[in-house]
């Protein structure tokens, strides 16, 4: 191979531009947040963007894409986190670059362009590549000839470098259902100086490198059994960046590219180590330099330590990073000046880094500095743990023990496992999650794809091919506008009931209907959808939702109230307007909210969640602690005064590459298209955003937050309500307000002044009182001691106190305790709160005639359904049955005599 020194940004830039110059359509990276999909914990493979298009529910305006997708493979069945540091190609975030054709070109072209890229333009030997196609080893798929025949096409491809590969290896499938098709593995020969490769088993070797993966979509799976031919085929590639990098450098690990080592020259910086004493530490270098990159670009996008989900991957990623750093006696937080090598080498591909640098390392070494707290005893803790299994020869960790690591310690899994493992043992990792799930900490991330592709998606795609062929609809399917007119009008084109098409409905049937166009709002971005009705001569229906099953089909769910309503009827379909009003006042009040939480907080408290609903609106955001009340009054203080300032809103479409350069906000877990629509106030709020909106900021009338608290750890919500709804809370507080003056006997700005005045007094009252209950108690105990029991020659005193709390009944037994100094025993209960609570006492020398206090409590206890313990001299317990503490008294006296037997 020809000596190649190209760059990785390069590199990945040389891949972009080969397929732009093939007419694919530029695709920007989404979120390691896959926007709009709950299936994924994070974007795993460069097509989940498209997937909503393989599906069938979205169309794209072009038919050729081409990218590089920033992934994530740290959970399910795509984890490669055990792996990262122990070899030279694993990473829990690399680049996946792409190509795909969306029923537009196909395994001929998908495969020579692959060829031309590979050993044209990066000049790759053609000797040195080895491909594979799918074969089905039960026979029931059909073995894949066309791609075979394709690569045996290509210009210097040897037959005998083509191998067939079987449904594990040469099978692609999204999920249990839906689109699917064979693949094409491209294989590099890492040492070709081993001689000739006489089987396929070679190639998953360590000799070879797989770079590059070809799938072609032809099938839509129906079942286990059953596989139909899709009307439109197409193609999806993924080409691992890292790996290509090293092939093309000539470099025998991916960690000695320019894409990496800078970062493992600025871990050697830190510890000083020699070249030697950096390479037998290789492992440590390795984790610390991959960990730095993927917390960069989680937090880039959007994502902080926490306990839960994916702010859970991002805490473990860092601390696992920090422990590492032990290794090589970094023991202060360091990963953030790694980190900032992360962003001086990628913000040129990927500008949301240097846009947000300061979150990202304030966040690390943030991050870093809690960890710093808790690692030595942690850690301590589980060597203690390990120490004792290897005396008792035992191998496996419980699960229990690591769950209770991660939740009272805060030691990640993965950390913990890592130290099992250096001392040869195993940790039951099943058992972990099962503990984990009974501590609710951490949620699972599902299956990656889901059954997908079902027959409601089948049955709308055909009532659009259906719609179109007739005339009724065009090739974009409905018109879809939610920010014009609330009214639209149109024949009723299809019903479905029960999933099948019927040609008409009746009163209270729960039915689907399909109009020419609408103005209802589909739930996105956290708006919820509109409501309304739907109404023609004699009928009308209820809508409840609205919905988009498959690309070009928007669907109105509803119920028929009257009459019955068929297809071809002329329709008049009604957003509910004052409903829609108060969702645009929520709407543009979150973005002002945003804006000021940015003002007030800083640039780090950043969207992590939204809800935009007609009678309230809420917002979840990246924050470590409460915020104050003085910071929430500035918060609604600034949201008012902009809604005071009556800004116009300026809403644009644009590129979406063009908002991105001029600073709008990409919100979390959204997904956006090439053209986005762009909403600003004046300079103070500009974000990307579907949703409807006021006109104006003095739309939203009064704006109020009715709460602020914790969803997880590092992130805070804010509840808040606006124009009617804040109106008719201001109502009611002043009335409430009134109501309590009325009782104070005061006017209603004296009504603070007023309670505390009246709760001084009643403090005062309650000392006086407690004194007094005292006083009584004392003088009923002095009386109860005139009258003690003698049993076995032991002074015994039982009663059941009335209106006596716990130090009461402390200062009882203490005073027993002043009047028998010898051979005696008190026991005393009441009821506090609803439960009983009881207390006993025994002096030295009965303690010596093995006569405890605890003993004695647990026995008492116990008949109340409850129990306790303490001191020899002194203990305590509480129970649940008030009505058997006489009882439960009086078999005190039996338990001595049993005692002293």
């Amino acid at each position: 191979m020809k000596k190649n020194k190209t760059t990785g940004n390069e590199i990945r830039q040389s891949f972009i531009d080969f397929f732009t110059e093939k007419d694919h359509n530029f695709v920007r990276s989404s979120s390691l947040v896959p926007g709009g999909d709950s299936t994924l914990l994070f974007t795993n493979a460069g097509m989940v963007q498209f997937k909503d298009v393989f599906l069938g529910t979205d169309q794209r305006k072009y038919s050729r894409a081409t990218n590089s997708q920033k992934c994530m493979r740290v959970a399910g069945k795509h984890n490669d986190l055990e792996d990262v540091g122990q070899d030279d190609t694993h990473h829990t975030f690399f680049e996946m670059m792409g190509n795909w054709s969306f029923g537009d070109y196909y395994k001929k072209e998908a495969i020579s362009y692959a060829w031309e890229l590979l050993t044209e333009i990066w000049q790759l030997p053609k000797d040195r590549l080895y491909t594979t196609v799918f074969e089905d080893e039960e026979g029931v798929i059909p073995t894949d000839e066309e791609a075979a025949e394709h690569w045996s096409a290509q210009p210097g491809f040897s037959k005998d470098h083509l191998f067939y590969l079987g449904r594990k290896d040469n099978f692609w499938e999204m999920g249990n259902t839906g689109p699917c098709g064979p693949c094409s593995e491209i294989h590099y020969d890492l040492r070709p100086e081993e001689g000739p490769v006489v089987n396929k088993e070679i190639l998953d070797s360590d000799r070879f490198t797989e770079i590059w993966n070809l799938v072609f979509i032809q099938y839509n799976r129906k079942s286990p059994d059953k596989l139909d031919p899709l009307p439109n085929c197409h193609v999806d590639t993924g080409l691992g960046l890292d790996r290509v990098v090293a092939i093309l450098q000539e470099k025998d690990s991916n960690y000695r590219t320019d894409l990496f080592f800078p970062l493992l020259e600025a871990v050697q910086n830190l510890t000083g180590d020699t070249d030697q004493e950096r390479e037998e530490n290789f492992t440590p270098y390795r984790v610390i330099a991959d960990h730095a990159r993927a917390a960069a670009f989680l937090i880039a996008d959007g994502v902080v330590p926490g306990n839960l989900g994916r702010n859970y991957v991002c805490r473990m990623i860092i601390r696992r990073g920090y422990r590492f750093g032990g290794h090589l006696d970094l023991h202060s937080p360091f990963l953030g000046k790694i980190a900032e090598v992360v962003i001086d080498l990628y913000q040129d591909a990927y500008p949301e880094l240097k846009q947000n640098r300061n979150i990202i390392l304030n966040t690390i070494t943030r991050e870093e500095e809690q960890f710093q707290h808790t690692i030595v005893s942690s850690t301590g803790s589980l060597e203690f743990m390990l120490d004792e299994m290897l005396e008792k020869n035992l191998t496996v960790f419980p699960g229990k023990d690591a769950a209770d690591l991660y939740s009272t310690n805060g030691l990640p899994f993965e950390i913990t496992r890592d130290i099992v493992r250096e001392r040869g043992l195993e940790v039951d990792e099943e058992g972990f999650h099962k503990a984990m799930e009974q501590h609710r900490i951490i949620s699972g991330a599902g299956n990656a794809m889901g059954d997908v592709g079902g027959e409601e998606v089948e049955l709308y795609q055909k009532l659009l091919t259906s719609l179109q062929e007739e005339g009724k609809l065009d090739s974009g399917g409905v018109e879809y506008n939610p920010y014009g007119s609330l009214i639209s009008q149109g024949k009723i084109l299809a019903l479905v009931k029960n999933g099948k098409s019927v040609q008409s409905a009746g009163e209270k049937d729960d039915i689907q209907v399909i109009l020419p166009e609408t103005a209802f709002y589909i739930e996105a971005g956290g708006q919820v959808s509109d409501t309304g009705i739907i109404e023609g001569k004699n009928w009308k229906i209820a809508v409840e939702d609205i919905y988009q099953p498959a690309a070009g089909m928007i669907v109105h769910q509803g119920t028929v109230l009257k009459g019955r309503p068929a297809v071809g009827d002329t329709a008049a379909a009604k957003v509910d307007q004052m409903r829609r009003k108060d969702i645009m006042r929520n709407h543009t009040g979150t973005h002002l909210l945003h804006a000021a939480l940015d003002h007030v907080l800083g640039e780090h408290a950043r969207q992590a969640g939204s809800l935009v609903a007609p009678d309230y609106l809420r917002f979840d955001f990246t924050h470590n602690q409460a915020l104050t009340s003085d910071e929430i009054k500035a918060v609604e203080g600034e949201v008012n005064q902009r809604i005071r300032e009556d800004h116009l809103l300026n809403i644009k479409h644009k590129p979406l590459q063009e908002a991105i350069d001029e600073g709008a906000r990409a919100l979390f877990g959204e997904k956006y298209g090439d053209v986005v629509r762009t909403i600003q106030m004046n300079d103070f709020s500009y974000e990307l955003c579907g949703g409807t909106h006021c006109d104006r900021s003095s739309d939203i009338g009064l704006f109020l937050i009715t709460s602020e608290g914790s969803t997880a750890a590092g992130i805070r919500r804010i509840e808040a309500v606006t124009g009617r709804k804040a109106y008719q809370l201001v109502q009611s507080r002043f009335q409430e307000l009134k109501t309590a003056a009325n009782y104070l006997s005061t006017g209603s700005d004296q009504v603070a002044f007023q309670t505390s005045a009246i709760l001084e007094v009643l403090k005062k009252a309650e000392k006086s009182r407690d004194k007094l209950l005292k006083r009584l108690a004392v003088f009923e105990l002095s009386q109860a001691l005139e009258n003690i029991e003698n049993v076995e020659g032991i002074k015994l005193l039982t009663a059941q106190v009335e209106d006596a709390d716990l130090d009461t009944l402390r200062m009882m037994a203490d005073r027993f305790r002043q009047h028998v100094s010898e051979s005696g025993i008190i026991v005393l209960g009441a009821v506090i709160d609803g439960s009983p609570r009881l207390i006993a006492a025994v002096t030295e020398d009965l303690i010596q005639r093995g006569i405890k206090a605890g003993d004695l409590i647990q026995y008492v206890a116990k008949q109340v359904g409850g129990g306790g313990g303490g001191r020899p001299n002194l203990a305590e317990a509480g129970g649940k049955d008030p009505e058997k503490i006489k009882d439960a008294l009086d078999s005190v006296s039996g338990w001595i005599r049993e005692k002293i037997k």
